[in-house]
């Protein structure tokens, strides 16, 4: 079933930027600040990336333990990859039924309204193809799988094979696995953020690896500054910047990890119903939306439909806009993504 929705009344704006471009993508922070409210930076290392969060004073930057152990706490229980966590119990249950915590299941219910939304084309058991193809590792050997392996594995990548019923999660196919990784990053940002208001705490930037959550804005009442790098971009190159407070901006990418065989390209970005990377104009897509679990999920969600599908989802997504970028950087925003 394709996206449908009236985009005929939005005003899509088209910018082309023809710089060259070759490297990692980050998200920059022009940040400045009084002169009496220096910005604290914390960082520590969770979800295989590094997190950081700025702080605007010193009782606020003393709450960074209790971050820690926040994020610790979520990736203890939706990681797949760390055992006991109740993603790793679900796909090692062999098809039974596995109790996991009543956030597990919320998030699981939320990441199938994707997979629902798109017919497929996002599906949380993509696990075991994200195993064969083996991005995380930079140590592979970069070669692609065959495509007998491929196959094999794309026959047990069906969103449907998954049960929630209350807390008790469970997948019909033995041979099937959930990854979260779409989503999970954006909901923990989501906590840490309401766990830091709740202290009190009125202007800090939560940055978990590119998964960006701001609270409030500057000290002095100026709103945050940020900075998109360009899709292969080098250090320092950003083709756009955003002003924004309380708010979300997340960023999804076809070169964050990927590798070259031969001639042919090769990103994370996974087709469900191929099994390979998916194939469209798009390098990156960049989602702002109060709340960072809907710009998380919904950055890699418009990635997968391409420019044309993913423009009437965000359009038809209340209170979130994006920014489209293809080869060629050619850069298309849809209606608000620059008056945050």
């Amino acid at each position: 079933m394709k996206i449908t929705a009236n985009i005929n009344n939005k005003n899509h704006k088209f910018i082309r930027f023809t710089a060259l471009s070759c490297a990692l993508l980050l998200v920059l922070f022009v940040a400045g600040c009084k002169a009496n409210a220096q910005p604290i930076t914390k960082t520590a290392f969770f979800f295989n990336t590094v997190i950081t969060i700025t702080f605007y004073s010193e009782s606020d930057a003393a709450l960074f333990p209790e971050v820690e152990n926040l994020c610790r706490k979520y990736e203890n229980m939706l990681s797949r990859t760390v055992e006991g966590s109740d993603i790793y119990n679900i796909n090692h249950a062999e098809g039974d039924c596995t109790e996991v915590s009543a956030e597990t299941a919320v998030l699981i219910e939320e990441a199938l309204s994707y997979c629902r939304l798109t017919d497929g084309m996002v599906d949380i058991t993509i696990a075991p193809l994200m195993d064969l193809w083996n991005f995380t590792n930079g140590e592979r050997e970069k070669e692609a799988p065959s495509d007998e392996e491929i196959q094999r594995l794309l026959s047990h990548v069906d969103y449907r094979n998954v049960v929630v019923e209350d807390n008790c999660v469970s997948i019909s196919d033995p041979e099937a696995a959930i990854d979260l990784g779409f989503i999970a990053k954006g909901y923990i940002a989501d906590k840490v953020k309401e766990f830091l208001v709740s202290k009190g705490v009125k202007s800090a930037i939560i940055n978990l690896g590119g998964n960006i959550n701001l609270i409030g804005s500057k000290p002095d009442g100026s709103s945050f500054e940020i900075g998109i790098r360009k899709p292969f971009g080098t250090e320092g190159e950003y083709m756009d910047s955003v002003s924004a407070s309380d708010t979300s901006l997340v960023t999804s990418g076809i070169y964050e990890r990927c590798f070259t065989d031969g001639d042919k390209f090769y990103h994370h970005i996974l087709n469900p119903h191929t099994g390979y990377p998916v194939e469209n104009s798009l390098t990156q897509v960049s989602v702002i939306c109060e709340d960072s679990t809907k710009a998380d999920a919904l950055s890699t969600t418009l990635l997968l439909l391409g420019k044309e599908e993913g423009l009437i989802l965000i359009d038809a997504t209340d209170n979130a806009s994006a920014m489209f970028v293809e080869e060629g950087n050619v850069v298309t925003t849809s209606s608000g993504f620059k008056n945050q």
